[in-house]
């Protein structure tokens, strides 16, 4: 989402790097970012998928939430905080064990999303009673006041606004992070931790949204510079910018809010019914269960679905047809896969038109071309998935 050109635009902690490096500098989500450096979209979206890409991604909206009292049990404590985000999502928060992951999304009444992210449980138990959460760039007030308000006199939300984050995201990524910060590479997919690195605290998390495997480091703003250079020292990274993230997360099917979710669209629409655990399921105690609970025993009235494109690429807005020539969709999201060689899109049709191999058909300026349902991802995704003994 670009922000209102006439509005004073955010900076990042890394933001006079970009500049020092030539980036093409953007407004989005009331920041100034990079769109992409020198070499291009597509030399930093190949660079990462055959190496590693550095991604600055502080725009995003990192915070902690913690209880007001612990008592100092660990179970008690993560149940209870648990408590305050299972009242917007439909997800097991409740169910994290210590250091893991999950990825959600926050509903209002009618079961639309609102934004999606990720929630974390501390793998410390001196840290009982938190949660670590990242919310997107352009929804994070919004999203904030929500979680604040559900916490209110129950626990405290601290922003990390002025902290760093950094995306390194591909194959040589582990080998990176290795070299920098050792430990942090037993991390498993969708696990994270707190870590040292030049006399401070790194959280640093094994996820990341490219489809490829990487890590997510939240740096304070004092040490921002020097990871930076430090993993730029190493000739397996270079920096990559918005652009590039964009076609990566496409390429990985992976739903961007504002585009291919909003607060219209379900988890079961978005094919995102993976957050309604089997817990909240049965217990129909949050937010939109009526309509989501009906869409997952009967049908939704649309389904998100990859389209691979036949001549000019189908980009957000695009009408999607049947093979007759009536409109049936929208495309959310689309352009030209550089992995793949042509053009792809993902957008919402009626279910009975969304297996895969359906013949439709897209209106690119006003000239009809053949688009195929597909299954996602369009490329397969290589996160790194710890070996359970």
């Amino acid at each position: 989402m670009l922000a209102d050109a006439a509005a004073p635009l955010k900076e990042t902690p890394l933001t006079r790097h970009h500049r020092a490096l030539g980036a093409r500098m953007v407004a989005f989500a009331g920041y100034s970012m990079p769109l992409q450096y020198a070499a291009g979209i597509v030399a930093e979206h190949q660079w990462t998928r055959a190496h590693a890409g550095l991604f600055d991604v502080s725009h995003m909206g990192p915070s902690f939430l913690v209880l007001v009292d612990r008592p100092g049990d660990d179970e008690a404590d993560h149940a209870e905080v648990a408590a305050i985000v299972e009242a917007l999502t439909p997800s097991d928060i409740r169910g994290l064990t210590p250091g893991r992951m999950r990825y959600t999304v926050l509903l209002n009444d009618d079961g639309g999303i609102l934004d999606d992210l990720l929630v974390a449980r501390p793998a410390d138990p001196a840290s009982s009673g938190a949660l670590y959460i990242v919310v997107n760039a352009a929804t994070k007030d919004s999203d904030f006041a929500l979680i604040g308000e559900a916490a209110a006199g129950r626990a405290h939300l601290r922003r990390s606004d002025e902290s760093a984050l950094l995306a390194l995201q591909g194959p040589k990524a582990a080998d990176v992070v290795a070299a920098v910060v050792p430990a942090a590479v037993d991390l498993g997919f969708m696990s994270y931790g707190s870590f040292e690195f030049a006399s401070t605290r790194l959280v640093i998390s094994r996820s990341g949204y490219t489809g490829e495997d990487g890590f997510e480091l939240l740096v304070p703003h004092d040490r921002a510079d020097a990871l930076w250079r430090r993993l730029l020292d190493d000739e397996r990274v270079r920096p990559a910018g918005l652009g590039a993230r964009d076609t990566l997360r496409l390429e990985a099917g992976l739903p961007l809010y504002g585009h291919d979710l909003d607060a219209t669209v379900s988890p079961v629409e978005a094919g995102l019914a993976f957050t309604v655990s089997r817990r909240r399921r049965e217990t129909a105690d949050f937010p939109g269960a009526h309509r989501i609970l009906a869409e997952l025993s009967g049908e939704p009235a649309r389904v998100r679905v990859g389209l691979l494109v036949d001549g000019a690429p189908a980009r957000e807005g695009t009408v999607i047809m049947d093979d007759g020539g009536a409109p049936i969709g929208t495309v959310t999201s689309g352009g030209f896969s550089p992995t793949l060689g042509r053009p792809v899109a993902m957008g919402y049709v009626p279910p009975r038109l969304s297996a895969t191999g359906t013949m439709l058909k897209v209106s690119v300026r006003d000239r009809v071309q053949p688009a195929t349902v597909t299954a996602l991802p369009f490329v397969p995704h290589r996160y790194f998935r710890k070996q359970v003994s």
